[in-house]
């Protein structure tokens, strides 16, 4: 062999043995054991060594990535794991024959990869951490019977010799069971049933973490990934988890306290400060807080964990690619340490000469160079753990805060007199009320004392921040109130009280939104899963623009599993309330302009409305094949927006007037494929009332919207979803004057495009049709006066700004009258569905005045902004009657110019 560079004990005496350059080698395919070689064992670790080395020489030559060389050892302890599961079977045979359940069947053994194993990222010289199952209670049916239980005590016995005995060819693996339910006062192999139970009742919170990476390698590999399947309530929690931070906390001090027990350096690559343990703590982190209500976020490899944290935005990009340089390099010297001498060691050399050939394995000039990279991976490693994992803030010692604490204690006047002494402006007896109703809450007597207590400690760290939060312009002691009226609501819940606790951003969005906002704030109150949203300022006040409202949430929608309806419907409720929180908190706080509020409220719908339709297509093609049309083309679907949907005018908690058409024909053919083929009329209604149950069943999220159907033809007696050729004819020989002025502000918004644009020609041709002036205003105005004398009924002194005379309604009728009016002559006027534009095609046609279009403009928008505002505030919808004087004027006067009577 010719000369080499120094690569250490343990791999130049591998090459010795293998013979051949070391160039050559590296350049080799993996081989796996030969399933039928004489002595299994020897096997084992004879191609153990050489895949060891041809691992290290690749990794040492540049020509794998760490996701290979970690891959690569990964795939070989697979494959070993097998075969040694196999020969230990193979072996126990002869006596015992093959272990059966009670009918009879087979039973068989399921071992789970946990750790780095399961991780697919094992290193040089790690243990494997096993777990293992079998799937039934029974017996053997060989010459001496053993219960299964006994039998697979056996056969994990055997396999671990296989794996771990020390010979004259070395090891294979160290096997650690130890993190199996009960650790060493438990069987080594338990039934799954036992497992579940295990995991349900006595679970704690480290084995959440560990079972996070948790795979089957070996044994019944789908039974072991339905065990997996069945334990994800367990693992990932049902709602925000912040407790886990604590729990990941308190690991991190009991894994510091052994290091320090063990003598372990602090600088140990592992567990030292910046360490690979805190990596994977800070990815973990957030999947276990996040991953029960995502399920993108549920994945073994760390690296592409970490990846999509930065795509779903919940780690900065920057920060993300920071973290990942900096595991990558700690990783490889990882492995460079143990590939030295094949030792477990995590620990950096001492010596010069080890440091100098630690240096020139990864790449480095030097040993300088490459402890100044190490430290400063480490220490931005480490600074990030420390923002994450930080310690909840000590209850301040200033006035307001212990005056605080004092309220709380004895909810008395001077207690309250105390923290306006403090400086806590205009505290009043309705904050006395709101400390003592969450004093005496019955709730609060069945909690845990340390959720009392972090209740007790979460006052005083309210009150302080409202002094804050709440500005010059609002009342400190009206935002603590709203935000008490949150924490009442969350009482059940400790890991909500935890996030508030231990994140003053959390604190203070809460108290600047609840002083802005009642509606905000019982918001929050009734859906208190929308706290998480406050972590991130930067995400809260930014809404999504229309293309990262459909990114996402359709591809979350599409990545979950075929025919689960809950997820699917729990997905859209968290969605619409994630997305309208961080709407309303961009308007309250920054001034979002009305206009951008409802285009993005508007955005929103059609979002939500489109995943709910591919969502629920997915579910009928599945079940019932696919609808045609005449020449066998695929058929459309698609949902028409009507009213605010439809004109981009949405507001806080807007129904969807929604009309849903198809183009399937004949509609009495069956559909193609599927199990169960239906008529293709038959088809579209259940599609149609799949996407309005994904919307508006109420669940424990409550809805994703309401949805008016009112509009379809024939109204309330019309079929849910009709042929477009159907809805054309109603359109243009049934349908009511009334109907038009809708169809005006009406437009396609999800479903099959093509079928969009042809429905957008049917509105065409039914809005361009010649129409008969004086009829026009007749029936028009004979409609409003019917609305008027049904919705608009005033209080003494008040008016109703939406329904009342020359209200928002009234706009809306006159632009309406004079679209329909105009359209046959001048097309551009029924371009856009919005008042807006409308009235500037009015005016481009030189059949408004600019002066009068921008008066009914400029009252529409004045009335729309104040409803809106009154919504937020949690007011009613009627003004005083001194209120909007001059616009209720103009639109009458332009109502009785129009109709030719008094508005």
């Amino acid at each position: 062999m010719s000369e080499s560079p120094d690569y250490g004990p343990y791999l130049s005496r591998v090459l010795r043995h293998e013979g051949g350059e070391p160039a050559e080698l590296a350049r080799l395919p993996p081989q796996r054991p030969d399933p039928a070689a004489a002595d299994l064992g020897a096997e084992l670790r004879r191609v153990r060594n050489r895949e060891w080395a041809r691992i290290a020489l690749r990794d040492r030559f540049g020509l794998a990535t760490l996701d290979e060389t970690l891959g690569d050892l990964s795939d070989f302890a697979d494959a070993a794991c097998a075969l040694a599961l196999q020969a230990a079977g193979a072996s126990l045979a002869p006596r015992f024959g093959t272990p059966r359940d009670e009918q009879g069947q087979p039973v068989q053994a399921i071992v789970l990869g946990m750790g780095k194993l399961g991780g697919r990222e094992l290193n040089f010289s790690s243990d494997i951490d096993l777990i293992v199952a079998y799937t039934e209670a029974g017996e053997t049916d060989g010459p001496k019977r053993l219960s299964n239980g006994e039998y697979f005590v056996k056969l994990v016995q055997e396999l671990v010799r296989l794996l771990s005995e020390r010979t004259a060819d070395g090891f294979v693996f160290r096997v650690d069971l130890m993190l199996r339910p009960f650790g060493s006062a438990a069987p080594v192999a338990i039934p799954v049933s036992a497992m579940e139970d295990y995991y349900q009742n006595h679970g704690r919170d480290w084995e959440r973490y560990a079972l996070i990476k948790a795979r089957p390698v070996a044994g019944d590999l789908a039974a072991g990934e339905a065990l997996l399947a069945r334990l994800t309530p367990f693992i990932y929690r049902r709602y925000l988890d912040f407790d886990a931070l604590a729990g990941l906390r308190e690991l991190k001090r009991k894994i510091a306290a052994d290091a320090a027990a063990r003598g372990l350096a602090a600088d140990d690559l592992k567990v030292g400060d910046g360490g690979i343990r805190e990596c994977e703590f800070i990815v973990q982190s957030f999947q276990l807080v996040r991953g029960g209500q995502d399920a993108r976020l549920r994945g073994r490899e760390w690296r592409p964990m970490l990846r999509r944290l930065a795509e779903l935005g919940h780690l900065p990009a920057a920060t993300a690619a920071q973290l990942d340089a900096a595991y990558q390099l700690l990783r490889r010297a990882e492995n460079a340490v143990q590939a030295r001498n094949d030792d477990q060691t995590h620990a950096l050399p001492e010596s010069a000469e080890q440091r100098a050939w630690l240096a020139e394995a990864l790449g480095y000039p030097d040993w300088p160079t490459l402890d100044a990279a190490l430290r400063a991976a480490r220490a931005g490693v480490s600074q990030l753990f420390a923002e994450l994992f930080a310690e909840p803030e000590a209850v301040s010692q200033k006035p307001a805060a212990q005056a605080a604490a004092t309220l709380w204690r004895d909810a008395d006047e001077a207690a309250l007199a105390a923290l306006a002494a403090a400086g806590f402006r205009a505290p009043d007896a309705a904050l006395l009320n709101s400390v003592r109703a969450l004093r005496e809450h019955p709730r609060l007597r069945s909690v845990s004392e340390a959720t009392q207590q972090k209740l007790a400690q979460l006052l005083p760290l309210l009150a302080e921040d409202a002094i804050t939060a709440a500005g010059a312009e609002q009342s400190p002691s009206l935002a603590l109130q709203r935000a008490l009226e949150v924490v009442t609501a969350v009482l059940g819940r400790s890991t909500y009280l935890t996030l508030l606790r231990e994140s003053p951003g959390a604190r203070v969005n809460l108290l600047r939104l609840c002083a802005a906002s009642p509606w905000i704030a019982a918001t929050l109150a009734r859906h208190p899963v929308l706290l998480d949203q406050l972590l991130d300022s930067r995400s809260l006040y930014a809404p999504p623009d229309r293309a990262q409202l459909r990114e996402g949430l359709l591809p979350r929608m599409a990545a979950l599993p075929l025919g689960d309806i809950e997820a699917a419907m729990d997905l859209l409720r968290r969605y619409v309330q994630e997305t309208t929180l961080r709407i309303a908190a961009a308007e309250v706080v920054q001034a979002l302009p009305l206009v951008k509020v409802s285009d993005r409220l508007t955005w929103l719908a059609e979002a939500v409305v489109e995943a709910a339709v591919a969502d629920a297509e997915r579910e009928m093609r599945a079940s019932h094949g696919d609808p045609r049309r005449a020449d066998g083309s695929p058929a459309g679907f698609s949902v028409i927006g009507y009213g605010k949907l439809g004109a981009l005018e949405m507001s806080y908690g807007s129904d969807l007037d929604l009309v849903f058409v198809h183009d399937a024909e004949p509609p009495d053919a069956d559909t193609v494929g599927g199990a169960r083929p239906l008529p293709q009329s038959t088809w579209m209604g259940r599609l149609a009332q799949r996407v309005v149950h994904r919307l508006t069943t109420q669940t424990h999220l409550g809805r994703a919207y309401e949805v008016d159907m009112q509009l379809r033809p024939n109204g309330g007696s019309g079929l849910p979803v009709v042929t477009l050729a159907a809805y054309a004819d109603y359109q243009a020989h049934k349908a009511w004057t009334w109907e038009h002025q809708a169809l005006s502000r009406a437009r396609h918004i999800a479903g099959t495009p093509a079928l969009g644009e042809a429905f957008e020609r049917v509105r065409r041709d039914t809005l361009l049709r010649p129409r008969d002036g004086a009829q026009l205003r007749e029936e028009i105005a004979g409609m409003r006066a019917k609305m008027r004398a049904h919705l608009d009924k005033p209080k003494p002194g008040r008016w109703d700004v939406k329904q009342g005379r020359g209200g928002l309604i009234d706009v809306e009728f006159i632009v309406q009258c004079w679209v329909l009016g105009a359209a046959a002559a001048h097309p551009a006027v029924i371009e856009y569905p919005d008042v807006w534009r409308q009235l500037d095609a009015l005016v481009a046609a030189e059949l408004v005045a600019r002066e009068e279009a921008d008066a009914l403009l400029a009252a529409q928008r004045a009335y729309r902004a104040w409803l809106h505002a009154r919504l937020l505030r949690g007011e009613s919808a009627d003004a005083g009657e001194a209120d909007f004087t001059s616009e209720r004027t103009r639109v009458r006067e332009c109502w009785q110019r129009v109709f030719g009577e008094s508005g």
